[in-house]
């Protein structure tokens, strides 16, 4: 992969990879260094890609498996994290992203992929390694929790 392209990449793709990354560690700098892991695994493998599409999928899934490697390391298992300051959102947004933060990680991923990045319940599946009427379920209870929390 050359400059260029990984430029390309990162334009394209970085924003969205780092609110999903900072779905799952909820913390700004963890989300950063797994979104450039990423990268950095994009340009050291240069994976062949169909599309861009294929291209999409494999960065969020591999930003999904590095948050989840982070989740399970010792070292962040055993550290308290410092809170985001979400402050530089409109107030709505910043009661729903706190919201939706606050849900348990299975339905934070799907709510995240939903509504933020715009996949479809299939894809959703697929990227999570879940079935089409499990992510729907998901989604469905993460809404409800979600309800209840923004209607307090």
């Amino acid at each position: 992969m050359d400059t260029a392209q990984m430029e390309m990449a990162v334009a394209r793709y970085g924003e969205n990879l780092l609110r999903l990354a900072f779905t799952y560690t909820r913390n700004m700098a963890d989300a950063q260094d797994a979104v450039q892991d990423v990268f950095v695994s994009l340009l050291t493998r240069a994976p062949a890609f169909a599309d861009e599409g294929h291209r999409r999928a494999w960065l969020i899934r591999a930003t999904i498996n590095r948050c989840k490697n982070l989740l399970r390391s010792a070292w962040f298992r055993k550290t308290v994290p410092l809170p985001d300051d979400l402050g530089y959102l409109p107030p709505e947004q910043d009661a729903v992203l706190s919201a939706v933060l606050a849900l348990p990680e299975k339905y934070r991923a799907a709510i995240h992929l939903y509504y933020y990045e715009d996949c479809s319940i299939r894809e959703i599946a697929a990227l999570l390694g879940k079935k089409p009427a499990t992510v729907g379920t998901l989604l469905a209870r993460g809404r409800t929790l979600l309800k209840g929390v923004l209607s307090e």
